[in-house]
């Protein structure tokens, strides 16, 4: 049978029992330290981001205020900068590719409910299936290498950046992009071909 964590990693109904509530209060102290610890002290704020993330190259940098919800669904190459204010709902893989510029203000929302509202409302048989009183589900995020994601950009659930790709600041990306283009918009749209 199936934990809580395995459904939520298989983009299946999960709710968030001791273990995972375990995973999360740990996460959060991890990231009050990393958002409380002076930005010149780099040998710290390395160590409390190698405790953090699931796994992390070299040379990356994150501004303060981050939050994320487990952190050890993050994984970050190397040559990545999270600038200041940027929001990581990893209930699910944030993979994060080489040399990446995520800007500020960005949020990555992994989590997501049914838009039926019999299903994420009080009812007793939402209860009875999830323990809580809504059911929530994930699907990963993906940033391949080389890629720009600009100011106030929302990623959600089960998106992918292709490499070398840029996304214009505001955009709201509800489908993947592919490699070597800049897209941008509400929805997110490709406006232009990079050369290769």
């Amino acid at each position: 049978m199936k934990t809580e964590y395995q459904k939520c990693m298989d983009g299946e109904f999960f709710t968030a029992d001791a273990e995972m509530s375990q995973i999360m209060y740990h996460c959060k102290r991890l990231v009050r330290s990393l958002n409380d610890t002076d930005m010149e002290n780099t040998s710290e704020r390395r160590k409390i981001m190698g405790e953090l993330f699931g796994s992390i190259g070299d040379n990356v940098h994150v501004d303060i205020d981050f939050h994320c919800e487990y952190g050890i669904n993050i994984h970050c190459g190397s040559d990545v900068i999270i600038n200041m204010n940027c929001t990581f709902v990893d209930n699910n893989r944030i993979d994060i590719g080489n040399n990446v510029l995520i800007a500020s203000d960005v949020k990555m929302y992994t989590a997501a409910h049914t838009t039926d509202v019999a299903g994420r409302t009080n009812t007793p048989e939402n209860k009875k299936l999830s323990g809580c009183f809504c059911r929530t589900y994930s699907k990963p995020i993906t940033i391949e290498d080389n890629v720009w994601i600009g100011g106030g950009v929302i990623l959600l659930p089960g998106v992918t950046i292709g490499k070398n790709s840029v996304i214009g600041a505001g955009s709201v990306v509800t489908r993947s992009i592919p490699e070597n283009c800049v897209a941008v918009g509400n929805p997110c749209r490709v406006i232009k071909h990079l050369v290769k």
